[in-house]
């Protein structure tokens, strides 16, 4: 089997991928692509330093590319209030009577659990909405 420049590009892509694939790491997957210029640098018959220079050129900007892009991307919520992650967020518990620091006890989900309200309204009692959920404790608001 005939080694050359091109098959070690290609092999290095490879690697590059494989190690995304184990980490999870996108930006591995960048540099994959800037060996795969490489790879197509060496095709074209350029010397090894043009390979190189084409490896870095693609790879490192497809690396700023995907990191101007994520840093764009709205970041998201924390899990402790992201509908997405928690999916008591948003659903709304009835509230009888708050005691003087902000606090209650809710029926929610067949149990009960401590509220603590987090609106800029004073607290009053009837439907309230779970904000957030701060270990056994709702968050709440109007």
């Amino acid at each position: 089997m005939d080694w050359n420049w091109a098959t070690a590009w290609w092999i290095a892509a490879g690697a590059l991928i494989a190690a995304e694939l184990a980490t999870g790491t996108f930006y591995l997957l960048m540099l994959a692509v800037g060996a795969g210029a490489g790879a197509l640098a060496a095709h074209l018959a350029l010397s090894p330093t043009g390979q190189v220079l084409a490896a870095a050129l693609v790879g490192g900007a497809a690396v700023v590319g995907w990191h101007r892009q994520r840093g764009k991307a709205p970041r998201a919520a924390p899990a402790a209030s992201n509908p997405d992650v928690n999916l008591d967020i948003g659903q709304s518990v009835q509230v009888d009577a708050w005691s003087p620091d902000g606090r209650t006890q809710v029926q929610y989900r067949g149990a009960t659990w401590q509220a603590r309200f987090v609106g800029s309204v004073p607290a009053e009692s009837g439907r309230h909405v779970i904000r957030a959920v701060e270990g056994s404790c709702l968050l709440l608001d109007r």
